[in-house]
C-alpha cells in the first residue's frame, strides 16, 4: 500500500494553512511528518483522515483516490480523547465497534491488546485511576484494536517511561512488519530517526524537505570525520583548529574536501590509537533545525 497526498491546499478564512503539500508513505515502512507547532502537521493529518476536506488536491491509495469505506485508519492523537470515568474495556470495545467490528470481535481484540500491553488487570477499572503512562497505552489500543491499514501516531512516546517506551517500540515494529503504513508526527527526533525510513518537514504550510532519510543525510557534503580515541589530546595537538572535541568526547576533523576522507581515514588508523572513525552525517535534529528552525523557507530538496 502506498499512501500519497498530492498538492493539498487548505485555508481557514483568509489564512492559508497548507500550500501544495505533497508526500508519500509506503506500507512496511515508517514515515515521519515533522514541523514546528503551527507548521501544518495537524491539518495535513485531519485531511488525510477525512475529518474535513482540502480546498484542492487529493489523497490517494495505490494511485487511486482513497475510498474511506474500504481503508481503516488508526489514530493516536497528541491530545488524549478517552472518557476518564468510564470502564476501560467497555469504551475500548465501543470505539472498535464504531470502526465496523462486531461486538464479539471488538471485545476479543481489545482483550488481546490489553494482554499484549500488560494492561489486562485494568480492563474493568476506570481510566482516571491509571497513571499517565498507562492511560497512554490504553489510548494506543483505540488506534490498533480494529486492525487498521494506516496507523497515525501523534507524539506516541509522550508520558512513557523507558520500559513502556520499549514496549511501544516493539508494537510499532510489529505493525510495520505487517506491512501497515505507519505515520509518525513527533518532536522527539531520536524516535523518528530510529523508526522512519522517509520524512517530510513542513514549514509555514509547505513541504521544505522530503525523501528517504538515508539519502537526505548522504546529500550533505561528506568532508568531516568523527573519531573516537582514548588519547584525544595528541590528535588535537597535531590537527589544531581542524580538530574539535564534541560533547560526547568524540573528535570532529574537518577536511579540505570530501575527496580526502579515504586517505585521512588510513592516516588516522596508521598513526593513532583509533577506536572508531566514520564520516560525519548530520542528525535528524540538525536537519530539522536547519529546515524548520527559522522563519525563512529553504528550497525544496526532493
Amino acid at each position: 500500500m502506498i499512501l500519497e497526498l498530492r498538492n493539498i491546499e487548505k485555508s481557514f478564512g483568509s489564512k492559508q494553512v497548507l500550500t501544495g503539500v505533497s508526500f508519500k508513505a509506503e506500507g512496511g515502512k515508517a514515515f515521519g511528518l515533522l514541523g514546528r507547532n503551527g507548521a501544518g502537521k495537524t491539518t495535513s493529518i485531519r485531511i488525510l483522515m477525512n475529518v474535513f476536506p482540502a480546498d484542492s488536491g487529493e489523497v490517494f491509495i495505490d494511485g487511486k483516490p482513497v475510498d474511506y469505506s474500504r481503508v481503516q485508519i488508526g489514530y493516536l492523537p497528541e491530545e488524549r480523547g478517552l472518557y476518564p470515568k468510564k470502564i476501560i474495556a467497555d469504551q475500548l470495545a465501543y470505539f472498535a465497534e464504531l470502526k465496523g467490528m462486531s461486538h464479539k470481535a471488538a471485545v476479543k481484540s481489545v482483550d488481546g491488546w490489553l494482554e499484549r500491553l500488560g494492561m489486562a488487570e485494568y480492563r474493568n477499572k476506570r481510566l482516571d485511576t491509571l497513571s499517565k503512562g498507562n492511560q497512554q497505552k490504553i489510548q494506543l489500543v483505540t488506534a490498533l484494536a480494529h486492525n487498521p491499514d494506516i496507523i497515525i501516531l501523534d507524539e506516541p512516546f509522550s508520558g512513557l517511561d523507558p520500559v513502556n517506551a520499549m514496549l511501544l517500540k516493539d508494537v510499532v515494529k510489529e505493525q510495520i512488519a505487517e506491512n501497515k503504513v505507519v505515520l509518525f508526527s513527533s518532536h522527539q527526533m531520536s524516535y523518528i530517526e530510529e523508526f522512519c525510513d522517509s520524512i517530510a518537514i513542513l514549514n509555514s504550510g509547505r513541504v521544505v524537505l522530503s525523501g528517504e532519510l538515508h539519502d537526505i543525510k548522504r546529500s550533505y557534503v561528506r568532508d568531516r570525520l568523527i573519531v573516537r580515541t582514548e588519547y584525544p589530546q595528541k590528535m588535537k595537538n597535531d590537527f589544531g583548529a581542524e580538530c574539535t572535541e564534541l560533547d560526547n568526547g568524540s573528535l570532529l576533523i574537518r577536511l579540505a574536501s570530501a575527496d580526502e576522507k579515504q586517505g585521512m581515514m588510513k592516516r588516522l588508523v596508521d598513526n593513532y590509537d583509533i577506536d572508531e572513525v566514520k564520516v560525519f552525517e548530520p542528525s535528524l535534529n540538525d536537519i530539522f533545525v536547519e529546515y524548520a528552525g527559522g522563519g525563512a523557507e529553504k528550497e525544496d530538496r526532493q
